[in-house]
C-alpha cells in the first residue's frame, strides 16, 4: 500500500462515517451549542439594528430632528427651519393626568403636543377618532385607560383644561426616538397645550422640531448648516441615520456583553471538543494500527481523521448556523412588547458567518493537538491499550495552532466597538484556563506522592488521579468551570436582588413633585406638613443645561465623544445650592462662601471629571435656555446615584442662575406610605405639578433589570451547559483506561458498587478541593460585575451562594458517575483480549 493522498483519504473517511459518527457526538454536541448560542445572539442584535436603520425615519419623526430644551424655537429660528424642508413641531413633558373635573389621585403621564404636520413619516394607528387634533381633544395610550378607567367619549385633566378623550392609542411611529418614559403617554394638540397652562418660564419641557427633506435630501449638510448658523442655541442634533441612539446603544452594548458569554462557552466547549476526539481516536487504535501496517503513511493518517472531524465540525456549524438565523424569530416573540421594535425575519450574512469562523477556528484549535499525537504513533504502540498520552506535538503544529488562535482574538476585536473590554475579557476567560490547568498538573503530582492508603477503594481513587491516562487536568477544568459559573451566577443574581429590592428602598425618598413654581416653595412645604408633620423633605431648583465647552475645547469640535461620557449627549439636569447637597461628598477644591457673587463657579462630580480631562480651576461652558454660561470649576464632588435623591453632575453657585427662570422639586421621605389626600391636595394647590411615586419607578426598574438578568442568565446557562459537556467528554476520553482498571478489579472479586464507589471518592476529592477555588473565583468575578460595572452594593445572599455551590458539586458527582455506568457492562473476556 503507498500514499493514499486526498482522495484515497476521502474515500476511507466517508466510509468511516458512512455508520454515523457516534464516536464524535460530544465534538458536535459542543460546537452546536457554541455556534447557536452566538449565531442567535448575533442575528437577534442585527435584526434590532437593521430595524432601526432601515425604519430610522419613521422612528425619527423626519429626516432630522432639532431638540431645544426649557424653550421654543423663536420666530427667526421656525422660519430658518422650515426653508430646509417640511417641518413637524412636537412638545414633551411629564405631567399629572386625572379623570374630567375630579379631584382624585393624578397618574404620571408623557405628554406630547402635535402639530397639524405630525407625523411626516410613519403611520399613527389609533382606536377610535385620530389626527389632527383640536384645542380640546386628546389621545391616551392604553396604559392610561386602564390606569384612570378612561374610554373613548369620556374627559381627561391636564393642568387647568380639559379634554374630550377621541381614541386610544394602538401605535405611535416616532415612541423610539422618544427612549424611557415615566409614564403612559398622552396626545394633544399644541393649542391644547398651551389651555393647560403647564408651560411656562422655567418649566421642564423639550421642543422638537422634525424636518422632512426633499426627495433624495441627506441630513447631514443641513445639520452642519444650522450647526453653523445657531451655534451657541443649546440645539441638539440628530438624525434618520441614527435615529434612537439610545436604544441602538443599548442592543449593541448588550449584544457584544452576550455575545461574550458564547464565545466563552464556545472555548469553554472547545475542551469538549478535545476530549471527545481523544476518546474517538482512541477507539480508532487498531484501525490505524493496520492502516499503518498496510503502508499508510502518518500524513495519510492525520488526513483521514481530519477529514471525518473536519465533516462532523462543518455539520455541527452548519446546523448551529441554521438554529441561530431561526431562533430571533421566537426571541422575538417571546419578547412581544418587551423590544422597542418588532424586527422581521431576514437572514444576517456578518454575525452568521462570524458565528461559523469562530465554531470552525475553535474546532481547529482544539482538535488539532489530540490528531497530530494519534498520527505520530508507530504501529506497534496502536496495538497496546495504554501509550504514552504524554507525547509532545510537533514544532508545526504548535505554529498552525498559533496563527489560529491570533486570527480567533483578531476577529472578536476586529468586530468589536470595544475592543479593549474584549481583550480583557478574553483574557480573564484564558486566565481561568490556564488557572485550572495547573491546579489539576498540581493535583496529579501531589496524588502521586502520596503515601499508599490501605483502603483499596481510596487508593484506587487516589491513583485515577495520576496513572496514565488520567484525565485530571480535563476533569479539573470541567468540575473548576462548572462551579465557579455556578457560583458567579449565584452571586450576581441574589447581590442584584438585595441591592435592588432591599436598599435601595429603604433609602429612596417616597415621591417626587417636580415643577412647582419657584416663588411657591413655601406654599408646597405647608401641604406637607399638614399631611406628613414628620416628613423629611430636600427641594432645590430644577434646569436643563447642555455642556457645549471644557476645559477649552467644544464638544461640537469632537469627532468622537470620551469613553463612558453619557452627560455630553444632550441637556442634563443642573441646579445650584449655597450649601454642598446632602448626597454628594467633596473630594477636591472648596464649596464657594455663603453669599458669594463672584464669577459663576461650578461643582462637578469627580468621575465625570475625569472623563473630560478636567480639574479645579478649569473653565467649563454650558447652555442654559439659550444662554451660554462660562463656569470656573470650584470643587470635585462623589456623588451616591444609588440614594435615587436629586443628584446632579453640574452644581452651580447661587449667583449664576438664581435670576434664571426655573422650578424647584422636590423629594418627600415619610414612615409611611404616601396618602391619596397628600397626593390629591399637592395637585389641587399645585395643577402644574408632577407627582412620581418611587414605589412605581422602582418597580419599573426592577423589571428591566429582571429582563436583563434572565437575558444573561440563558446565555450563561450555555457556558454552564459547555462546561458540563467537558466533564462528559473528560469522562470519555478516559473511558478505555478505566474500563480495564474496573474489569481488574471485577477479576480481583471487587463488585460493582465497589467500582462506582471508587469513581465517586474520585469525583468528591475533585469537587471538594475545587469547591473552594470556584467560591474565591466565582466571588471575585461577581464582584467585579457588580461593583465595577453595575456600580450596586456588594451584598449576595451567602445561604444561596453556598447551597447553589454545593448543588452544583453534586450535580457533577451525579454525571461523573453517570459517565461510569456504562463501565459496569464491559465484559473481563472482552476487555483483557484488546488489552
Amino acid at each position: 500500500m503507498t500514499g493514499l493522498g486526498w482522495r484515497g483519504a476521502w474515500k476511507l473517511a466517508r466510509r468511516d462515517l458512512s455508520g454515523g459518527f457516534r464516536g464524535l457526538r460530544l465534538l458536535f454536541i459542543c460546537l452546536f451549542l457554541g455556534v447557536t448560542t452566538l449565531a442567535t445572539i448575533g442575528s437577534l442584535t442585527a435584526a434590532i439594528q437593521n430595524e432601526l436603520s432601515v425604519n430610522g425615519q419613521a422612528f425619527l419623526g423626519g429626516d432630522l430632528e432639532v431638540e431645544i430644551s426649557q424653550r421654543e424655537a423663536t420666530g427667526v429660528e421656525k422660519a430658518a427651519l422650515a426653508r430646509e424642508g417640511r417641518l413637524s413641531e412636537t412638545v414633551r413633558t411629564q405631567a399629572m393626568a386625572r379623570r374630567g373635573d375630579e379631584q382624585g389621585v393624578g397618574v404620571l403621564t408623557e405628554l406630547k403636543a402635535v402639530d397639524r404636520n405630525y407625523p411626516l413619516f410613519g403611520e399613527f394607528k389609533v382606536q377610535g377618532a385620530g389626527l389632527p387634533l383640536g384645542p380640546a381633544d386628546a389621545l391616551i395610550g392604553p396604559g392610561l385607560a386602564e390606569r384612570l378607567a378612561l374610554k373613548i367619549g369620556d374627559r381627561v385633566r391636564y393642568g387647568e383644561a380639559n379634554f374630550l378623550v377621541r381614541g386610544i392609542i394602538s401605535d405611535e411611529p416616532d415612541r423610539v426616538s422618544e427612549g424611557f418614559t415615566l409614564g403612559p403617554v398622552a396626545i394633544v394638540s399644541l393649542e391644547g397645550l398651551r389651555r393647560t397652562r403647564l408651560i411656562a418660564p422655567g418649566s421642564l419641557f423639550q421642543s422638537k422640531y422634525r424636518i422632512r427633506l426633499a426627495e433624495g435630501g441627506e441630513p447631514e449638510p443641513v445639520i452642519e448648516r444650522l450647526q453653523g448658523r445657531f451655534e451657541n442655541q443649546g440645539w441638539e442634533f440628530q438624525s434618520r441615520n441614527g435615529a434612537a441612539p439610545g436604544a441602538s446603544r443599548f442592543f449593541d452594548r448588550m449584544g457584544q456583553f452576550l455575545s461574550l458569554i458564547g464565545l466563552a462557552a464556545l472555548v469553554i466547549a472547545g475542551i469538549g471538543v478535545g476530549n471527545g476526539v481523544t476518546s474517538y481516536l482512541a477507539g480508532k487504535r487498531n484501525g490505524t494500527a493496520t492502516l499503518k501496517i498496510l503502508g499508510a503513511t502518518s500524513q495519510d493518517i492525520g488526513r483521514i481523521y481530519f477529514l471525518e472531524i473536519g465533516i462532523v465540525a462543518a455539520a455541527a456549524v452548519g446546523l448551529g448556523l441554521i438554529a441561530g438565523a431561526v431562533l430571533p424569530l421566537l426571541a422575538i416573540s417571546v419578547a412581544g412588547d418587551l423590544l422597542p421594535v418588532q424586527p422581521r425575519f431576514a437572514i444576517h450574512p456578518v454575525p452568521l458567518a462570524t458565528s461559523a469562523e469562530y465554531g470552525l477556528l475553535i474546532a481547529f484549535i482544539f482538535a488539532l493537538p489530540p490528531l497530530a499525537r494519534a498520527r505520530l504513533y508507530p504501529a506497534a504502540s496502536q496495538f497496546r491499550a495504554l501509550v504514552d498520552e504524554r507525547r509532545r506535538i510537533d514544532i508545526g503544529t504548535v505554529l498552525v495552532i498559533g496563527a489560529a488562535l491570533v486570527l480567533l482574538v483578531a476577529t472578536a476585536l476586529v468586530s468589536s466597538d470595544n475592543p479593549g473590554f474584549v481583550g480583557m475579557f478574553m483574557g480573564a476567560v484564558v486566565a481561568a484556563l490556564i488557572l485550572l490547568a495547573a491546579v489539576g498538573s498540581l493535583l496529579r503530582w501531589a496524588a502521586r506522592r502520596l503515601p499508599r492508603v490501605r483502603r483499596p477503594l481510596l487508593r484506587t481513587a487516589i491513583s485515577n488521579l495520576h496513572r496514565p491516562g488520567s484525565q485530571t487536568v480535563a476533569l479539573v477544568i470541567a468540575l473548576g468551570l462548572s462551579l465557579t459559573l455556578f457560583v458567579t451566577i449565584s452571586a450576581i443574581q441574589t447581590s442584584l436582588r438585595a441591592e435592588i429590592e432591599g436598599s435601595v428602598p429603604k433609602r429612596a425618598p417616597d415621591q417626587f413633585v417636580l415643577d412647582i413654581p419657584a416663588p411657591q416653595r413655601p406654599r408646597f412645604e405647608q401641604v406637607v406638613r399638614r399631611h406628613a408633620p414628620g416628613a423629611a423633605l430636600n427641594v432645590v431648583p430644577t434646569l436643563r443645561g447642555t455642556i457645549t465647552a471644557y476645559g477649552g475645547t467644544r464638544v461640537s469640535d469632537l469627532e468622537e465623544l470620551p469613553e463612558g461620557a453619557w452627560f455630553l449627549r444632550g441637556d442634563r439636569g443642573v441646579t445650584y445650592s449655597a450649601d454642598l447637597p446632602e448626597s454628594s461628598e467633596l473630594v477636591e477644591g472648596s464649596w464657594w462662601p455663603s453669599g458669594y457673587s463672584g464669577p459663576p463657579l461650578v461643582s462637578i462630580d469627580v468621575e465625570a471629571a475625569r472623563i473630560m480631562g478636567v480639574g479645579v480651576g478649569d473653565t467649563m461652558t454650558v447652555s442654559i435656555l439659550g444662554r451660554e454660561i462660562e463656569a470656573r470649576i470650584a470643587s470635585l464632588r462623589k456623588v451616591n446615584w444609588r440614594s435615587l435623591g436629586f443628584n446632579y453632575i453640574l452644581v452651580f453657585s447661587p449667583n449664576s442662575l438664581a435670576g434664571a427662570p426655573h422650578t424647584v422639586a422636590g423629594t418627600i421621605s415619610m414612615d409611611g406610605p404616601p396618602s391619596s389626600a397628600l397626593n390629591r391636595d399637592l395637585l389641587t394647590a399645585f395643577p402644574f405639578a408632577s407627582v412620581i411615586d418611587v414605589g412605581e419607578l422602582i418597580g419599573r426598574i426592577q423589571a428591566m433589570l429582571g429582563q436583563m438578568a434572565a437575558a444573561i442568565l440563558i446565555a450563561a446557562s450555555v457556558t454552564v451547559l459547555a462546561g458540563i459537556a467537558v466533564l462528559v467528554g473528560a469522562i470519555a476520553a478516559s473511558r478505555h483506561a478505566r474500563s480495564y482498571d474496573s474489569v481488574i478489579i471485577k477479576v480481583l472479586g471487587g463488585t460493582r458498587l465497589q467500582i462506582l464507589g471508587s469513581q465517586a471518592i474520585e469525583y468528591a476529592m475533585l469537587a471538594a478541593v475545587l469547591s473552594a477555588f470556584a467560591l474565591a473565583i466565582g466571588l471575585y468575578a461577581a464582584h467585579y460585575v457588580v461593583v465595577q460595572l453595575f456600580e450596586f452594593g456588594w451584598a449576595p445572599h451567602w445561604p444561596t451562594v453556598l447551597l447553589t455551590l454545593g448543588a452544583g458539586s453534586v450535580l457533577t458527582l451525579v454525571i461523573g458517575l453517570l459517565g461510569s455506568l456504562p463501565l459496569m457492562a464491559v465484559r473481563p473476556a472482552a476487555a483483557l483480549r484488546t488489552a
